[in-house]
């Protein structure tokens, strides 16, 4: 018997972006990025990041699109645990990622080496719009429940899908708002979806 899919976010639910934003920056400028507000959302808002023109944009953009920079980010505190709590009781989890396509393997591999027991990564790349890019890949999953950090992910999701928003950082969160009635329940990590998922 197939097991009951929960899809699942990686950055900022699973793993920790923030430190990959601050190795981008290492590689782009050769510069180790000073922290300014650890309760911030966005990763420009948590470090003290210079104005840079749009020669460097572009090279801080391309520190993004090198698999080795998704291979290596760190776990979020509790959310291996957490993983493991769902898994063991008797869960397919199924890693949906806004990351373009190619990068999909480095995110698969960073998962596997941190002990994560995901096996399958969903990669629909990012766009902004009406209807979340994840939604197409929530449909053809059918998971009982979509957890993400981002409120604008949950649009268009399915009614019969139970979508999860975990907070995360509160400082220049976009998720306020009427959006948030997007979001049948909300939690402050992925530790915290589990306990309410598993009825703890």
């Amino acid at each position: 018997m197939s097991r009951p899919i929960l899809a699942i976010d990686a950055d900022g639910v699973l793993v920790d972006l923030h430190v990959g934003y601050a190795r981008a920056w290492q590689l782009a400028f050769g510069e180790v990025l000073a922290e300014r507000d650890p309760l911030a959302y966005w990763p420009m808002d948590r470090f003290a990041v210079p104005v840079i023109d749009a020669e460097q944009r572009l090279l801080l953009r391309e520190q993004f699109q090198r698999p080795a920079l998704w291979e290596t980010l760190p776990a979020l505190p509790g959310a291996v645990a957490a993983c493991h709590r769902l898994h063991d009781a008797g869960y397919e989890l199924v890693c949906v990622t806004a990351l373009d396509a190619h990068l999909q393997p480095a995110r698969a591999r960073n998962l596997k080496a941190l002990g994560f027991p995901i096996r399958r990564v969903v990669a629909t790349g990012h766009a902004e719009g009406a209807r979340s890019p994840k939604a197409d890949a929530i449909d053809a999953l059918q998971p009982v429940a979509f957890v993400d950090d981002y409120i604008a992910y949950l649009r268009g999701i399915a009614p019969a899908v139970h979508t999860a928003l975990v907070l995360r950082a509160p400082n220049g969160s976009p998720n306020v708002g009427d959006e948030l009635q997007l979001a049948r329940s909300v939690h402050q990590d992925l530790a915290g979806f589990a306990d309410h998922w598993l009825g703890l």
